[in-house]
């Protein structure tokens, strides 16, 4: 079981200084998706970072450049193109000479049958791609962007090297689980930077939604056992002759708020196409929605 931790202290507009080099003001969009709302956070001191600018509300605009008065904001992180993640960055960016920072989306967006989480942020696009990786200096941080596909095909985390810490984005949070929608988001790729996450052994991951979570050697690999659980039961759901993926869905998310249902069978269609690919399931034509499917013989 996801040892969940949900106790997040704070004033909308508010900047609580978090540790000697973090702080974070929360935008108010709280919502099923978002929490208790999207956390934008400063790294440093004097010349700044931020990172996860959030959606483009200018209460949270002035509420940002209300905290760095007096400073120099350098660089703006975006972990991926989410309407409660990336909108506010080019005004940050135009109110302070910053430059942003980001794995620009690859190819077009596409539409789903539901609005997954805020939704794309179709216009966005950084000065400066950070598909690869990279590493960049401030003033008294340093900060390293490791690619995370999975959640998105160009999620980003940022690791701050002098606290050991990982700003997690969307890739892991420590109230709920991520949502997977293919075709941009990979159940595969999801596997595997949860590994590497998980392999770097971070003293603490700061998600954009949420509090803190302080052990995340155990979590992270609660997160990993959760996934492999939920791939188990819809093995068994397919064994029991459950070939579509709407009716699996309330059966195996029946304790969680019906509202994240469709979302939910997005997730349980990324772990199919998954186990499409490596040979555990089969389906006649393309993997989707309202696809059957059956037990590979």
């Amino acid at each position: 079981m996801i040892p969940f931790v949900r106790d997040i202290r704070f004033e909308y507009g508010a900047c609580d200084r978090l540790t000697p080099l973090i702080r974070r003001v929360v935008a108010n969009n709280p919502g099923p998706f978002t929490f208790m709302g999207t956390g934008t956070y400063i790294i440093g001191n004097g010349d700044v970072a931020v990172i996860d600018p959030g959606p483009d509300m200018d209460d949270h605009l002035q509420a940002l450049l209300a905290a760095t008065a007096g400073e120099r904001v350098t660089h703006i992180f975006v972990t991926h193109n989410h309407l409660d993640h990336s909108p506010l960055a080019r005004p940050l960016a135009e109110a302070t000479g910053a430059t942003i920072y980001a794995c620009a989306m690859q190819g077009e967006p596409t539409e789903s049958e539901v609005r997954m989480e805020a939704g794309d942020d179709r216009v966005f696009t950084p000065d400066v791609g950070l598909c690869d990786g990279g590493v960049f200096k401030g003033g008294d941080w340093t900060m390293e962007a490791i690619p995370t596909p999975g959640h998105t095909s160009n999620h980003i985390c940022y690791a701050l090297l002098e606290e050991n810490a990982l700003f997690s984005g969307d890739h892991i949070m420590g109230w709920s689980t991520t949502v997977i929608s293919p075709p941009d988001g990979d159940m595969g790729d999801y596997f595997a930077s949860l590994e590497r996450v998980r392999n770097r052994a971070f003293s603490t991951l700061w998600p954009t939604h949420g509090p803190p979570i302080t052990e995340p050697g155990p979590f992270v690999q609660a997160y990993i056992d959760h996934r492999k659980a939920r791939e188990a039961q819809i093995l068994d759901a397919l064994a029991q002759g459950q070939t579509r993926i709407k009716a699996m869905v309330p059966v195996l998310y029946q304790a969680v708020d019906p509202r994240l249902h469709p979302a939910a069978a997005h997730s349980v269609m990324a772990h199919v196409i998954q186990m499409v690919k490596d040979g555990r399931v089969v389906c006649d034509g393309a993997p989707g929605l309202d696809s059957d499917y059956r037990l590979a013989s």
